[in-house]
């Protein structure tokens, strides 16, 4: 049985629906919270199988309001990519991604949308990827892949909204699992928040099942990429 080391930045931002398919192929997670006053930044050698960095709200990594743990996240992402270890980072996690791996992050206020991906390479995931998907975000700061990366897809102002750095390395800027509570917990969770979020939240609640299906294949296709399920 493998087992994912999973890093969070908020209460309220989880793996959402992605769960369930870990669950369903027998993969283990667990989660480590830095941001709570008994947690910290898990060490290399507490890394099991894969590793995963989720979004932070409104923590960003550009220096308006970068996230505490952002140089020991950093180094530990490094750590993982040199040793060969599958990551997935989203949202702020891709974030922490591209400066562990030679690209960076781009200052940008904090947002909440939930627009279509479109995908621009035939082969992103394994060929599983869909044409179009739903790209829930809600992030400060916009990440920046390294010049080495492979472009997966794009969001409507044609910038990265999924990569892949090497074999086995992916980014995500929207969550592929996110849930409308989810969005709803985070504006709950902190004084500053995004605009029109009452209108992104009711489009969020309309593409609920389009996440959903969109998810079935994308998770196939990151599941074989990271070989969660090999010997």
């Amino acid at each position: 049985m493998k087992f994912l080391t999973v890093i969070q930045h908020t209460s309220a931002d989880y793996l959402g629906h992605m769960e369930d398919h870990f669950e369903g192929r027998k993969i283990g997670f667990t989660y480590h919270r830095p941001f709570t006053e008994s947690g910290k930044v898990p060490q290399f050698s507490e890394i099991a199988d894969g590793f995963i960095l989720l979004g932070g709200g409104p923590w960003g990594a550009a220096g308006a309001r970068d996230v505490p743990s952002l140089a020991a996240e950093i180094k530990l992402t490094r750590a993982c990519f040199m040793q060969g270890l599958p990551i997935i980072g989203v949202g702020l996690g891709a974030q922490i991604l591209c400066l562990a791996t030679g690209g960076s992050v781009e200052p940008a206020p904090l947002v909440f949308t939930c627009d279509m991906a479109r995908r621009v390479d035939e082969n992103a995931l394994n060929g599983f990827m869909p044409e179009q998907y739903p790209n829930p975000v809600y992030m400060r700061d916009t990440p920046v892949p390294p010049d080495f990366a492979k472009i997966l897809a794009e969001d409507t102002q044609g910038r990265a909204a999924a990569f892949q750095i090497g074999d086995n390395v992916l980014g995500f800027t929207g969550h592929p699992g996110f849930k409308r509570g989810m969005a709803e917990d985070l504006i709950m969770e902190f004084e500053e928040g995004p605009e029109n979020t009452s209108e992104i939240l009711k489009k969020l609640g309309t593409l609920t099942t389009q996440i959903e299906d969109a998810l079935v294949p994308m998770m196939t296709g990151i599941i074989q990429l990271t070989n969660l399920m090999g010997k």
